[in-house]
């Protein structure tokens, strides 16, 4: 398992020009672990009915953003496991790679989380995961018919992630 420490993501990144079919699936998890939005494009196997997938994902989250904080080398007050942390705080996790997936992780300062699955051969997904959240900001957080907090349901935005997604390299 490999995990990647960060630099500064750009605020606008470019949609890539190469054309692939490496993502299986997105998740857009609330910050109470609600999942707003799951997405899937090439998931050959269904192991566990939704509910069960979401928990799971979202466990997993929990567990290696508290994994990353404890073991921070930077960092003298290490807390407790498990104890949830705010948005930014202490050391995260962008990605991690087994062989078969590759899960990247974004979280947004509001406490939003974009986890997109793809090909464990896929390369830095922190601009794709940032292209991808300006695409929910534009089309769902500015859309007057949105609630926040529940599941998007907005057309416009699926069919510009599909088209996005649908390029990744």
């Amino acid at each position: 398992m490999q995990f990647f420490g960060g630099s500064e993501i750009s605020p606008s990144p470019s949609v890539p020009t190469t054309t692939g079919n490496n993502a299986h699936m997105i998740y857009v998890f609330n910050r109470n672990g609600v999942c707003l939005l799951y997405r899937e494009w090439n998931r050959p196997l269904h192991t566990l009915n939704p509910q069960q997938d979401h928990k799971l994902m979202f466990g997993l989250l929990f567990s290696l953003k508290s994994l990353t904080a404890k073991m921070d080398p930077t960092s003298a007050e290490k807390g407790n496991l498990g104890v949830p942390q705010l948005p930014g705080q202490g050391c995260s996790f962008h990605s991690f790679r087994t062989n078969t997936y590759k899960l990247s992780f974004m979280e947004t300062p509001s406490g939003i989380k974009f986890i997109l699955v793809t090909n464990p051969r896929s390369g830095d997904l922190r601009e794709t995961l940032m292209y991808i959240y300006n695409l929910y900001v534009e089309y769902v957080a500015k859309n007057p018919l949105y609630t926040p907090g529940t599941p998007i349901r907005c057309e416009l935005f699926n069919t510009a992630l599909d088209q996005y997604v649908r390029s990744i390299p």
